[in-house]
This record gives structure tokens, C-alpha cells and sequence, in this order.
């Protein structure tokens, strides 16, 4: 029996030494990418501790296509960086802020871009390669992506172990290693990419597949939100709901949208948040600052922000 674990020990042993090299590589290589939509630009700068910021805006595709820190910085006179998390709902940008705060000092003040589908969950774990190199041994990445479908409990703790099938993850890694000339150009700037897009035909397919949406509220999520603001307000971190421009065919396709903005309306005033609603502004009924109904181009983004700006400094609450 000796005999045999031993023979086990100096069959696994090598292993795991050379697991642990090629991890390191793997990961190494990967966090540097600049591929669209530029999740791991944003996830390295968090991590190398890079972002000093007065003003950080949390969100989903809605924040980091809308919000541009330079208009902000411009007029507010704070540094912003923004942080949003493409396709997922305040679970994940929760998880984001997290580990902002465990690597970098606090913000002083938090933009939150409310949406629709803040509080819906879905089921799979979008864009999951922006987890690869920063997942093993991290409770908090564990904690809030192991409910998804995406990884599984080992791809937590055993190095090399989550790389396996990740061919598109490997592939980028010895991209960037061979040449790394080629990452030097970033995606995103301090988090923002506005987009050079035209409307696209998304909204009649999905008007003609179905004649309405309806938005499900996860309640773990809603929960995490108020624990959010209750954080916030201990940490003596100013905050802010924003609920971005959305072309107004888009709005009128979800069936219980009123209720789903009523959530945020009453949170508003139960926590007093200074809460800034797009929906009805005139931004919201011109189809051509937009590219789908819940996304604005890189010129509707712009003017979105230096009019936000505009109403932040007249309230003289980034100060």
C-alpha cells in the first residue's frame, strides 16, 4: 500500500510543479489582452492597483459605452474611471467593486447606471475568460461567479485546471507573449469605448420574434444592491443612481418597466440618492446618437455625459 501511494505522489508531483509554471504564464499573458470589450484591460487595472480615482461609475455595456471620464474630469474637476461590466447585472458589478477596493484606494464618489436588467440574473457566466487569471484561491471571485453556469469547483483551487477548453484564452496568451507589441493599443480608455456604430436591425428581430419583454428581478441581487448602499453610506462614499438615455422604442418593449424603475425611485428616496433618470429626456427620442435601443454611439455617448456633468455640477455634489 506504501508502495503505492508513492508511486501516486511521483506520478501527480510533476504535475503539479508544472501546473503551477504554466499557470503563471497562462495568466500572465492573458491579463494583458486588449481584445473586445476590453474586460480584462479593466480587470488588470484593478488588480495592478493602477487607478487612482475621485469618481468611479459602476455598471453594465450601458456605463461603458455612455459614461466618458475625460467629459466628466473636464468638467467636475475629479479623475473617473469607469468600471461597467459588459452583460451582467449588479451581481457582477458588485463583485468588480470588491476587488477595487481590496487593491486600490476608495473613490469618493460611485456613479451607478441603473438599467432594466440591473437586477436580472442570468444564467451564464458572460465573458467568463475576464476571471481566468485573477480566479485561483479568490474567495471573492469564487463567492459571487460559482452560481453561474461557467465553472466548476476545481477551477477555483487546482492550478492550470480552468485553462482546460479554453482554447480562444490559450490561444490569446501565447499571442501576447509572441508579440507584445500588439497590446500596447487599449480598447477602452480609463474603461469608456465609444462606439463608431451605426443602428443596427436588433430591436425589430426581437420585436418580431416576441411583442413584449418582461424583466424577472432577482431578489439576491436587489438584496446586494441595498447592501451596497448601506455600504456606501458607512464608507462615507457619495452616491449616485444615473438611469442613462434609452431610445424610446426600446422602453416601450418591456412589459413591467415601470415597475422595475419604480425600484430604483424608491430606494432613491428611502436612502436619499440623488437620482438622475435619462428615459424622458429629449437624448432618449433621437435614433441617430444611438446603435441599438439600449446603446447610444460614441457621439450620443459624449453629449449624454457633458449633459450629466452639467446637472452634477449644478447640484454641487462632487464637490
Amino acid at each position: 500500500m506504501k508502495r503505492f501511494l508513492l508511486k501516486i505522489i511521483y506520478f501527480i508531483l510533476p504535475i503539479i510543479l508544472l501546473a503551477l509554471p504554466l499557470d503563471y504564464f497562462l495568466s500572465k499573458y492573458l491579463k494583458i489582452s486588449n481584445e473586445p470589450p476590453g474586460e480584462l484591460e479593466v480587470m488588470n487595472n484593478i488588480y495592478t492597483g493602477n487607478i487612482k480615482s475621485d469618481i468611479a461609475i459602476y455598471g453594465s455595456s450601458r456605463a461603458w459605452v455612455h459614461f466618458n471620464p475625460a467629459i466628466l474630469k473636464d468638467s467636475l474637476h475629479h479623475e473617473a474611471y469607469n468600471f461597467g461590466i459588459d452583460g451582467h447585472n449588479f451581481k457582477m458589478q458588485y463583485l468588480r467593486h470588491l476587488e477595487y477596493l481590496k487593491h486600490n484606494e476608495k473613490p469618493k464618489n460611485i456613479i451607478l447606471s441603473v438599467d432594466i436588467f440591473s437586477l436580472q440574473k442570468r444564467e451564464d457566466l458572460y465573458q467568463l475568460n475576464q476571471f481566468l487569471p485573477y480566479m485561483l484561491w479568490n474567495s471573492n471571485i469564487k463567492k459571487y461567479t460559482e452560481s453561474y453556469k461557467g465553472f466548476g469547483s476545481t477551477d477555483y483551487v487546482i492550478p492550470l485546471w480552468r485553462f482546460v477548453g479554453k482554447l480562444d484564452a490559450i490561444k490569446t496568451a501565447f499571442k501576447n507573449f509572441l508579440n507584445p507589441s500588439r497590446t500596447n493599443v487599449k480598447y477602452r480608455t480609463r474603461g469608456f469605448a465609444g462606439m463608431h456604430k451605426i443602428w443596427n436591425d436588433d430591436f425589430e428581430k426581437a420585436a418580431k420574434e416576441k411583442k413584449s419583454y418582461e424583466v424577472l428581478v432577482d431578489t439576491p441581487t436587489k438584496n446586494l444592491l441595498i447592501k451596497f448602499i448601506q455600504e456606501c453610506k458607512q464608507n462615507n462614499i457619495g452616491l449616485v443612481f444615473v438611469y442613462a438615455p434609452e431610445y424610446v422604442d426600446g422602453q416601450k418593449f418591456v412589459s413591467n418597466r415601470a415597475e422595475i424603475l419604480n425600484v430604483y425611485d424608491e430606494m432613491a428616496k428611502q436612502y436619499s440618492i440623488p437620482y438622475f433618470n435619462f428615459s424622458n429626456d429629449s437624448l432618449s427620442f433621437q435614433k441617430d446618437l444611438f446603435y441599438n435601443t439600449g446603446h447610444m454611439n460614441y457621439v450620443g455617448a459624449d453629449l449624454f455625459t457633458a449633459k450629466l456633468s452639467t446637472l452634477l455640477k449644478q447640484t454641487n455634489y462632487f464637490k
